[in-house]
């Protein structure tokens, strides 16, 4: 007879997430199986550094499983756990750069002028812009929040959302077709 763990791949995460708030870790790790990948996409999106965003995913999970019994409603869970990771990713944010919003301006003003190098890529292009913005942009397009959210989970006013989102994505166009017209000159000449 199988063992009541096996049957966890195919539940619905509501149930699982229950399961996980009574203490059950089998349950819990299902539910790092399932999220693993998202949440370390996310991270990864934010900070730009694999090993990083690695480290902020596991601490976000660690403080999820010490946490979960506090979560009152299972099919929230996807929301707590994304609100935990852009919190982790402020907090990383806070404890590291006290001098973020001065070096953001210059840093953004600066890397305007830079030409793209061949080899890159979207997360390349997203390294670029100033991590508030980057968090904006990243929250916006990849998690497909609206502004309205992106402001109520992270704390930044909702004009300053807008601001951010709207030159982060111009930004991030110039840099992608200045490379697209590389690569196609490339290929034509080549």
């Amino acid at each position: 007879m199988p063992d009541a763990h096996s049957y966890y791949p195919d539940c619905p995460e509501e149930l699982i997430v229950g399961l996980a708030r009574t203490g059950d870790r089998k349950a819990f790790e299902e539910l790092v199986r399932r999220r693993q990948a998202w949440l370390r996409n996310l991270m990864r999106r934010l900070c730009s550094d694999v090993t990083l965003a690695d480290d902020l995913a596991q601490q976000v999970f660690l403080k999820a499983w010490l946490k979960i019994r506090m979560l009152k409603q299972p099919r929230a869970f996807g929301a707590w756990l994304k609100r935990m990771a852009i919190n982790a990713w402020l907090h990383y944010l806070r404890k590291n750069d006290a001098l973020r919003k001065a070096d953001e301006l210059e840093d953004f003003d600066h890397a305007q002028h830079e030409a793209p190098g061949l080899g890159m890529d979207l997360d390349d292009a997203l390294a670029v812009l100033p991590p508030s913005v980057r968090l904006c942009v990243v929250l916006s397009y990849q998690e497909g929040m609206s502004h309205g959210e992106v402001s109520k989970m992270t704390g930044i006013p909702l004009g300053t959302v807008k601001s951010h989102i709207r030159r982060g994505s111009q930004r991030l166009q110039e840099l992608l077709a200045a490379y697209a017209d590389q690569v196609a000159r490339r290929n034509h000449d080549g």
